[in-house]
């Protein structure tokens, strides 16, 4: 083949990847800022809080902000149990779990009710556990509660782990105003979301 026509192919070749790329990226956005404005919860068989920080014992102000949701979607009675995740990151002593289960207790939560997950490090890690902890009990609809913008990724993950997912953010209001407060945290889920598709993100 000549050398222009080489060129000139190579050009389409790589406007079409750069193509693709945008679309898929657009269509990711789309889906993190749609799930992050809209609250899908409804009678399932758990609520799913995925962990966050602890700071010695004590939940960090993300983590605390799930489990208040968490604590109202049961009060509500929206499901019967709560599963609590995370495990123990570098330098701390209790896992994410465990000092999630300490708070919901004292918010009234009956230990009966409280399932926990506390071996996970990664969104992924914390899913595949707990896809594995409700299908040994027959239980799959769950209602997953994090940060709106982590949601569309997250119930991406739930989804490959064959749960019935219902997504319900810690807060639908001032999702628009966080896209200017949160822009880094924004950009990266839209571009992790695409790998946790197909991947264990």
């Amino acid at each position: 083949m000549p050398e222009k026509p080489r060129r000139s192919l190579r050009r389409r070749v790589s406007l079409l990847v750069v193509g693709v790329v945008l679309l898929l990226w657009a269509v990711s956005a789309a889906g993190v800022l749609w799930v992050a404005s809209r609250d899908r919860a409804a009678p399932a068989d758990a609520i799913v809080v995925l962990g966050a920080a602890q700071y010695r014992g004590r939940p960090s102000p993300v983590l605390r902000a799930r489990l208040d949701h968490a604590v109202g979607l049961y009060a509500r009675g929206m499901a019967p149990r709560l599963v609590l995740t995370g495990g123990i990151a570098e330098g701390d002593r209790e896992s994410e779990a465990a000092v999630s289960r300490t708070y919901v207790l004292a918010a009234g939560v009956p230990d009966s009710s409280i399932l926990l997950e506390n071996e996970g490090r990664t969104t992924g890690q914390s899913l595949s556990a707990v896809g594995r902890l409700l299908a040994a009990r027959g239980l799959r609809r769950v209602v997953l509660v994090s940060d709106p913008f982590h949601l569309f990724r997250a119930s991406l993950v739930a989804r490959r782990q064959g749960l019935e997912v219902l997504t319900s953010p810690t807060s639908v209001t001032g999702v628009w105003g966080r896209v200017f407060r949160q822009p880094g945290y924004l950009m990266g889920e839209t571009f992790k979301a695409p790998l946790a598709a197909v991947l264990d993100w």
